[in-house]
């Protein structure tokens, strides 16, 4: 069981369709996340759907990242599929509708590769994501 755990919730100003479509989409994703994110794989069902392959940078890191579950406009979810400073990963994007939008929880699930990382890579991306995901909320609206 991974060790490492984010889970954020954001509210969106918009519908749960435009959000799903938005924060699911490899190649727009990236900047709100703060990484470089390039879909180089379509998925069996849909472009960014099952089975389709992005690749992460950040900074000097790269690594791949595969979605095993995709299900407009309501989940999708990804996982690590090559070496990266994170193993056991897990990415859920649960997206439900509010009565001003919608409504992301998005939880990660990691260990570190190394011995003491996993804690600190997991401040790191929470801090980034939560950033991210407050400015796109805000330019929504």
């Amino acid at each position: 069981m991974p060790k490492q755990r984010i889970a954020i919730t954001q509210d969106f100003p918009a519908s749960r369709e435009a959000v799903f479509a938005h924060l699911t989409d490899h190649n727009k994703v990236g900047p709100i996340l703060g990484a470089k994110m390039v879909r180089f794989k379509d998925g069996d069902d849909a472009p960014n759907g099952v089975h389709s392959v992005r690749k992460v940078s950040i900074g000097p890191l790269s690594f791949e990242e595969t979605v095993v579950r995709h299900e407009p406009p309501s989940r999708m979810e990804y996982t690590v599929t090559t070496k990266a400073p994170i193993k056991n990963h897990r990415g859920i994007m649960l997206f439900e509708d509010t009565a001003d939008g919608c409504r992301l929880h998005y939880e990660i699930l990691f260990d570190g590769r190394l011995p003491f990382t996993g804690g600190l890579i997991r401040k790191q991306l929470d801090s980034a994501i939560r950033k991210g995901l407050s400015r796109y909320a805000k330019s929504l609206g």
